[in-house]
């Protein structure tokens, strides 16, 4: 049976165009009050940046990332239907000339410092929304992304996380500059120290 969950990208060069939804059964999407307020939040920042966004999904941060005049776009996903649904939206989106965004099928914790490493000269964004903690199999989630972003080198993180989780002041080179509660989601915006 086919998935027709849909999500709509509203703002930028791809405005209007509808993105496809993994199962909810093994993702959650980014509530659109969120979304609207990460790259509210981010306005300035996001232009010829490289964003990268951990726990991909569908690719909706990262495709209104690039919509918004990121200069490349990745996705991480580890699910196999959801990356489909992922390398399919990125797809439609791409142009022939140009792969401004970029599917990745594998593991987060591997894939996002080999990115980083081909990224080095670039302003990074990276945007990570892991499943939730109360979800089976994934306590201790937000532990193991800290101390992943322990050895990381970008500019900005944001980590999308259950409200109830205490976020950290600071993950390594990266200090808390800003928290915004969304009911039971919490966005954790870090700046890397100077």
């Amino acid at each position: 049976m086919k998935n027709n969950l849909t999500t709509t990208i509203t703002s930028g060069k791809f405005k209007g165009k509808k993105l496809s939804l993994p199962s909810l059964i093994t993702t959650r999407s980014t509530k659109s009050i969120v979304k609207e307020s990460v790259f509210n939040s981010l306005q300035g920042e996001i232009y010829g940046s490289v964003f990268i966004e951990l726990f991909g999904g569908s690719g909706l941060m990262a495709a209104t990332a690039v919509s918004n005049y990121a200069k490349k776009g990745y996705a991480i996903e580890l699910d196999r239907a959801a990356f489909n649904s992922l390398r399919e939206n990125f797809s439609r989106l791409n142009d022939d000339v140009n792969e401004t965004l970029v599917a990745l099928h594998g593991d987060t914790f591997e894939l996002t410092p080999k990115i980083l490493a081909q990224n080095i000269e670039q302003k990074t964004i990276l945007y990570a929304d892991p499943p939730f903690d109360i979800r089976d199999g994934f306590s201790g989630i937000y532990e193991k992304l800290y101390k992943m972003l322990e050895k990381l080198e970008a500019n900005i993180v944001v980590i999308e996380h259950i409200s109830s989780y205490e976020p950290s002041q600071n993950i390594g080179k990266f200090a808390l500059y800003k928290s915004r509660k969304f009911g039971n989601t919490t966005l954790s915006y870090y700046t890397k120290c100077i």
